[in-house]
């Protein structure tokens, strides 16, 4: 069990339904509450985006990838912690420059403790909101 704040909900985001099976047994064993979603589309339209305190998103998915969501997510919620997976490091280059406190990279695999940790890390220490320029 991870400490971070009583009922603590985690987005997840993964077009791949092993990895959003596996992340979703994952958090709810440090006793988070969880909310798949095999798109990322689905998760902006569900209406969860006020009400989640972490987004954990792959990166490579069809129609919107993660970074056009971490940009539409930044704009609404600046704070929102998020922490991206990635089976394809090539991407890596492409993550916008919005302050390395905003986000956390996993590649694939990852080591499902250093995730929880990460977690943890980030509902404790959320990221300060910068001033928009």
């Amino acid at each position: 069990m991870t400490d971070h704040p009583p009922g603590a909900i985690i987005a997840v985001v993964d077009d791949d339904p092993s990895i959003l099976k596996a992340l979703e047994y994952l958090l709810e064993s440090a006793d988070y509450a969880v909310l798949v979603f095999a798109s990322a589309t689905a998760m902006l339209e569900s209406g969860c985006l006020a009400t989640v305190d972490c987004v954990i998103s792959d990166i490579d998915m069809p129609v919107m990838d993660g970074l056009e969501l971490l940009r539409l997510v930044h704009a609404a919620r600046p704070g929102l912690p998020m922490i991206f997976i990635t089976g394809h490091p090539d991407m890596l280059n492409r993550l916008p420059p919005i302050g390395p406190s905003h986000y956390r990279l996993f590649k694939k695999p990852f080591n499902g403790q250093e995730l929880l940790t990460a977690v943890s890390d980030a509902l404790r220490n959320p990221p300060l909101r910068t001033p928009q320029s």
